[in-house]
């Protein structure tokens, strides 16, 4: 089987014999029950392929249909005119770089159809194009747009830039209201969905589909069809890896499933980190790999975010759609930048409850964020080796020694309250260290900070701040942590750690 990876294309897909997906039942009823939509997905989540697809099929390309849902579904198979803006294709770090890219497309469209004297700025010209199209052709325009916020995106921190560049696009979207009887349909794709004074804001006749159980999985993978279209791909990376087709097929979803775009609908899995699992026949974190998630951990550093509350967050539909430039909260783009998914829903109090969608993402994230944390030079996953190391040679001294001096030179890692900052550190440290060891944040009987387990020792860890060593040892034998592992074969060690403010690491810490 040959994969797609990084292709594009639906017509190269199609014509060269690469795998594909069928999503035509959810295009054909994309295309037949509206006229204008928004869908917001995660990058690499094969937004721009359902574009190139939708351009085949309000192109009439029959062909590259056959044996597909729409094939037999369609019945009229007309040609329309076709704008296809991909605002993906520049950087947008200058004032005139938008312009430049608008002016780019705007020139070919004008070569196909025409332009007027009067039509002086992108919005005129747009206007002009979208009316000629449709009666030079006698067919309605279709209007394709991918990734319309890759300008707001490059200028998050940017407020004045952003703001132009907002400006900008509202006007030239407009005229997908305004030119409402020359349009046959429109999609615009993207990771986020901007707020406040939106480049949307005119437009009220848009239908965003990011949260529409009906086209949940319109992108990425269902379990149903790894099952279906990659039946043989399972098979094949099984052997490779010496594992059972249901090891395979377990290890695939606890690693790429998990998105949940509404609280009901099926589990998706990321398209691009299954697709390379496949053609390289082993088993990493791809997806995580091809961004560098830097502004979301400065984000979550300046709103002081409490990090064990990323997997405990409800919050409402509006505040999954808040984003501007002068929001400070991080959980919106985290959650749309596809870090975090749905995970249930309060029905009663409409709150969705977020957390992460799968190991992938949940490890990548977090390791990226320690070094932003702690004061580490070398690779986080360096660091966790050594601290497992520890534990499972049954060495405390030397994990506390070792968590001593990570904490030794952090006044210009602490932004504001030192207390949040230690249990951020440890919260990542104790997290991280679970993908490899049992670690366990159990609240039965009071609160225990860490229980770590290994196949011989016991680990149980409480802090205090600015109190002593001894009272959180005190505070393990008060509320009898230590009572479930009464008769356990393994060696237990009690750890209580004392947090200094003043001196902002650790003041003092006893084992016993």
């Amino acid at each position: 089987m040959k994969y797609p990876i990084g292709i594009q294309s639906f017509e190269r897909i199609r014509q060269d014999g690469y795998a594909y997906v069928d999503k035509t039942r959810e295009i054909y009823r994309l295309t037949s029950k509206g006229k204008y939509y928004f869908l917001g997905r995660p990058r690499q989540f094969g937004k721009s392929l359902l574009l190139s697809t939708l351009e085949a099929y309000y192109s009439a390309r029959r062909d590259l249909f056959r044996g597909l849902y729409i094939d037999t579904a369609e019945k009229e198979w007309e040609v329309h005119p076709i704008l296809h803006l991909d605002l993906n294709t520049a950087n947008y770090k200058e004032p005139d770089s938008l312009d430049a890219v608008l002016h780019n497309s705007l020139t070919e469209w004008e070569k196909l159809y025409g332009a007027e004297p009067s039509e002086t700025t992108a919005p005129l010209r747009f206007k002009g194009i979208v009316e000629r199209a449709a009666k030079l052709t006698g067919q309605k325009t279709v209007i394709l747009i991918d990734e319309y916020d890759k300008p707001l995106l490059q200028n998050m921190t940017n407020a004045v830039r952003q703001e132009n560049f907002r400006n900008s696009l509202k006007a030239f979207y407009s005229v997908l209201k305004t030119q409402d009887r020359y349009i046959e349909f429109a999609l615009l794709t993207g990771v986020k969905k901007f707020s406040k004074v939106s480049v949307f804001s005119d437009l009220n006749n848009l239908n965003d589909i990011s949260m529409d159980r009906a086209y949940a999985t319109i992108c990425g993978i269902t379990e149903e069809e790894i099952d279906t279209c990659f039946k043989d791909s399972v098979e094949e990376l099984a052997r490779t890896n010496g594992l059972t087709i249901e090891e395979t097929r377990a290890r695939l979803k606890d690693l790429y499933d998990g998105y949940h775009f509404t609280p009901t609908s099926a589990g998706t899995y990321n398209p691009f980190s299954v697709l390379c699992t496949f053609s390289k026949q082993e088993f990493n974190n791809y997806w995580f790999e091809t961004g560098t998630p830097t502004f979301l951990a400065e984000m979550l550093k300046n709103f002081q975010y409490r990090l064990p509350d990323l997997t405990k967050e409800q919050v409402t539909a509006d505040v999954l759609n808040s984003i501007d430039s002068t929001s400070l909260n991080p959980v919106p783009i985290i959650y749309q930048s596809g870090y975090l998914t749905i995970t249930g829903y309060n029905e009663r109090f409409k709150r969705y409850r977020l957390g992460f969608p799968n190991k992938e993402v949940e490890e990548g994230f977090l390791n990226f964020l320690l070094p932003s944390y702690a004061p580490v030079e070398a690779k986080s996953e360096f660091d966790i080796i050594e601290f497992v190391n520890d534990v499972e040679t049954g060495n405390p001294q030397q994990f506390m020694e070792r968590l001593h001096t990570l904490f030794a030179d952090t006044d210009y890692k602490i932004v504001g309250n030192a207390e949040l900052y230690f249990q951020n550190v440890l919260y990542l440290i104790f997290k991280i260290m679970g993908f490899y060891i049992q670690v366990e944040r159990p609240t039965a009987n009071g609160r225990m900070d860490a229980i770590i387990q290994t196949d011989d020792y016991v680990y149980i860890i409480e802090c205090k701040l600015d109190k002593t060593a001894d009272e959180a040892l005190r505070q393990i034998e008060d509320n009898a942590y230590a009572r479930p592992f009464a008769m356990d074969r393994r060696k237990l060690f009690k750890i209580g750690v004392n947090f200094s403010t003043k001196t902002r690491g650790i003041e003092s810490y006893k084992i016993q």
